[in-house]
């Protein structure tokens, strides 16, 4: 009989934590709808494209092409968790009237400017089944946690500081629920519940339901639909597009959009690029872990032991273990819906 003795005594042990951060750029294009997770600390990231839509107006008895450019900065500070953020968009509409009198007049300049941020209140994780080796039904299982979501929330202010073709009275607040399910490795579902304009004539209440689908490392598709709670009608868009990851930090898109208003129908197209500057630091978490444990080993379990031993004893032995599992199942975090591409990314040590 051999006796081992195992002395863990661990003081001041760093482990890394990164519950935000990917190795692969994690964009809310080319969809509409936004993820409870941020970049992660030290991203600076870039989100821009051109669009170009046509939509009527049955009450003006007028057509509207609408194109422009959009610019969305994002950036992760304090914390994992928290992101700040802006958009701007610059917007060419031309108007052409078919009453009586045909007539066209055109309007340019910045329609948009807002700044906000969002936080991360809940994280969902999953369990990984991967690992099992005793029972195919239990490694084959599916996680009915996917159906509880991650939640954050976004607060925000729409300016006034815009062309006066577009500009509202005052500044308005903005506010979303964000919610985020990881239905499988390859299909996320991204839900968004919105106040825009809030105490203003153009109030609007706003859902979003996006699917994104992870073909392979390279290429995702999404199908999205999105109303107007505060109207009879909802004026329902439905949106789809694709992203293609061309690096670990560059992403190019396109998207389509369809509005079925029956009095203002239209559609809108647009292509766009995200681009980010990585200086992510992983953050050190001290955790303190105090532990001796004592092991006794009894038995080899090799053949030729004494009578009535039968072919052997099984060895028991406790483990005590810190690490990290390098083959965790991947998930996808931030978000936005492109960020199921982080379902192939490495672990970042």
């Amino acid at each position: 009989m051999k006796k081992i003795w195992f002395f863990l005594i661990l003081l001041g042990c760093n482990q890394y934590i990164n519950a935000q951060y990917t190795d692969i750029i994690n964009s809310k294009r080319p969809g509409n709808s936004e993820s409870p997770y941020s970049v992660g600390t030290g991203v600076l990231q870039f989100e821009s494209g051109l669009f170009y839509g046509n939509t009527g107006s049955e009450e003006l008895f007028s057509t509207i092409n609408p194109r422009g450019a959009s610019l969305f900065t994002r950036c992760g500070v304090f914390n994992e968790r928290f992101e700040i953020n802006g958009q701007i968009v610059y917007q060419y509409n031309d108007f052409q009237f078919n009453n009586t009198f045909k007539s066209s007049t055109q309007i340019s300049g910045v329609s948009q400017l807002n700044f906000g941020f969002k936080y991360l209140i809940y994280q969902r994780d999953y369990i990984n089944h991967s690992k099992e080796i005793r029972s195919w039904k239990k490694r084959t299982r599916y996680d009915k946690n996917r159906w509880i979501p991650s939640i954050g929330i976004y607060i925000g202010v729409n300016t006034n500081w815009v062309n006066t073709d577009y500009q509202e009275s005052d500044m308005t607040p903005r506010v979303a629920l964000l919610l985020q399910n990881n239905l499988s490795k390859r299909l996320i579902i991204l839900s968004n519940i919105g106040a825009y304009n809030i105490n203003n004539n153009n109030s609007a209440y706003t859902y979003i339901i996006t699917a994104t689908y992870s073909i392979n490392e390279s290429l995702s598709v999404f199908i999205e639909n999105q109303g107007d709670l505060s109207s009879s009608s909802l004026n329902p868009q439905v949106g789809t597009g694709l992203a293609y990851l061309f690096s670990r930090n560059l992403q190019f898109d396109f998207s389509a959009r369809a509005y079925l208003d029956q009095v203002n129908p239209g559609f809108i197209t647009g292509v766009g690029v995200a681009w980010r500057w990585d200086n992510h630091k992983d953050e050190l978490i001290e955790v303190k872990v105090e532990k001796i444990e004592k092991i006794e080993e009894e038995g080899e379990g090799v053949e030729g032991e004494e009578e009535g031993e039968g072919e052997g004893r099984n060895r028991k032995v406790k483990e005590i273990k810190i690490e990290e599992e390098e083959e965790e199942e991947e998930e996808v975090k931030s978000g936005d819906k492109w960020k199921i591409f982080n379902i192939f990314k490495r672990k970042k040590k």
